[in-house]
């Protein structure tokens, strides 16, 4: 085994684990929330008379969220997990560079309802990992559903609207690959819908597209976690307001994403 490639198993391994600490933290804060709101809720019991009520719990979504989004909400969620909180939406007139650099080793760890995924990301693509990193960061992405799933091909996300139609707020600068690039299983890039338009929404490609033209950013390649893929693969889908075979029937949400660098 080469030196770059235990460097790179290393550098991902420190990743997943700094993602299971936020991960566990998470889930501690949540449990200790839930104690307050149960200490709470039996105050209220003690000072209140009021009806008995069966205590089937409901979840409150923003308003504010898309229809589409909501909907989602309502169904099952992928691979028998459990449903994270809902999205809190967000847009930015740009993103703040996170300080990456072509010679950085990054990684984005995220957490899916099917499972945990390490993406390398691809440095060399400045703006691209940049603005990623900072969506992540902010907390963008997590309670997003991937709404676009087309078998053998590609499963995206990063709409916080759930239509396909939406972004941050602002774009990126197109940073395409070289002519000979291929999309192969396992790739991430950024979708676009034009030169010029690449904004929050990326696709995880779950099979070789070697028809697929190098117009879309590249942000990096899947090196743990591909049999979420094959999971995530698995989810039956609809058909899409475009006609197209790839509204997921389940919601595959992302939990959380979590971005470690080192220069």
């Amino acid at each position: 085994m080469s030196k770059a490639k235990r460097q790179r198993q290393k550098a991902a391994k420190a990743a997943r684990l700094q993602a299971e600490r936020k991960k566990a933290s998470r889930k501690e804060n949540l449990k200790r929330l839930g104690i307050g709101v149960a200490m709470a809720v039996v105050l209220v019991a003690v000072l209140v008379t009021c009806s008995v009520r069966d205590n089937e719990s409901t979840e409150t979504v923003s308003s504010d969220l898309s229809a589409d989004y909501r909907e989602y909400r309502e169904k099952p969620t992928a691979c028998g997990a459990d449903a994270p909180p809902p999205l809190q939406g967000m847009t930015f007139g740009d993103f703040v560079t996170q300080g990456i650099t072509p010679d950085s080793s990054a990684f984005a760890v995220v957490e899916t309802s099917c499972g945990t995924v390490v993406i390398e990301l691809d440095t060399r693509y400045a703006a691209t990992v940049n603005s990623f990193a900072f969506l992540a960061r902010e907390g963008y992405y997590d309670g997003m559903v991937f709404h676009r799933l087309v078998e053998g091909f590609v499963v995206q996300g990063g709409d916080p609207t759930a239509t396909g139609r939406e972004d941050a707020g602002y774009a990126i600068p197109d940073e395409y690959p070289p002519e000979d690039f291929q999309y192969e299983r396992g790739v991430v890039a950024m979708a676009n819908a034009g030169k010029n338009t690449t904004g929050s929404q990326f696709f995880w490609m779950l099979g070789d597209a070697p028809f697929l033209n190098p117009q879309y950013n590249v942000l990096g390649r899947i090196v743990e976690g591909l049999e979420v893929l094959d999971a995530i693969a698995q989810v039956p889908t609809d058909l899409s307001s475009t006609g197209e075979q790839s509204l997921p029937r389940e919601a595959i949400y992302i939990e959380s994403v979590t971005i470690t660098v080192e220069s």
